[in-house]
């Protein structure tokens, strides 16, 4: 029986490429496509995938967060997270999410096919030390970044971890919202960060680290 894989990537040139490598390998057949991940979780749940390919970094949010929700609705889809970026940050957080396997696109063509099959199997590629290594980097680089904000924009961060809108957020230290969307701007541009979900899942761990 052929491995089935389903694909999540929203350029059209790097699925094709990529669906086109994987229907070379006699075991391999690629079921189902995807260029969004709101379109991805029903196309998945109709073709029944062995192995998702997820991209990291799509426009309407994450390959990660994605495997998050296919650990809970198709535990028995195994994920391998395809990125074209060396990131500490999303090399933890696909192995938190439960992914099998973490791959550049850089790769040789190889590498994915091997992936896959390491996954449909069964096998992890995390290394336990590799990701205590990538932990700590990320450790000191949030605290050397966090150390840039004022004590108003640490506040404000530190209430985006809990969870709060820019109104509540409004409301908590007696703001107004537009005033509150304009610290959250500048503290995106700080961080180094574009969405203000990375902001919040920083300040969360950050916030369990000092027991707050």
């Amino acid at each position: 029986m052929a491995i089935r894989v389903f694909l999540l990537d929203d350029h059209d040139v790097v699925r094709a490429g990529i669906t086109a490598m994987i229907d070379a390998v006699a075991d391999l057949e690629v079921v189902g496509q995807a260029r969004t991940v709101a379109e991805a979780s029903s196309v998945i749940a109709e073709c029944n995938p062995d192995v998702a390919v997820l991209d990291v970094r799509l426009h309407d949010g994450t390959g990660i967060e994605l495997c998050r929700e296919l650990r809970t609705e198709h535990p028995r889809v195994a994920t391998v997270m395809l990125t074209s970026f060396a990131d500490d940050q999303a090399f933890v957080d696909a192995a938190d999410a439960g992914a099998s396997c973490f791959v550049l696109k850089q790769v040789r063509g190889s590498a994915v096919v091997d992936a896959i099959h390491r996954a449909a199997h069964g096998h992890h590629q995390f290394d336990r030390e590799e990701l205590n290594a990538a932990r700590e980097r990320l450790r000191v680089s949030g605290t050397q970044q966090i150390a840039d904000l004022t004590t108003q924009e640490r506040r404000i961060f530190e209430l985006i971890g809990d969870g709060l809108s820019n109104r509540e957020i409004g409301e908590e230290m007696f703001l107004a919202e537009k005033t509150v969307k304009n610290y959250v701007s500048k503290i995106l541009t700080k961080l180094g960060h574009v969405r203000r979900t990375e902001v919040a899942a920083l300040a969360a761990r950050l916030a369990e680290r000092e027991g707050r």
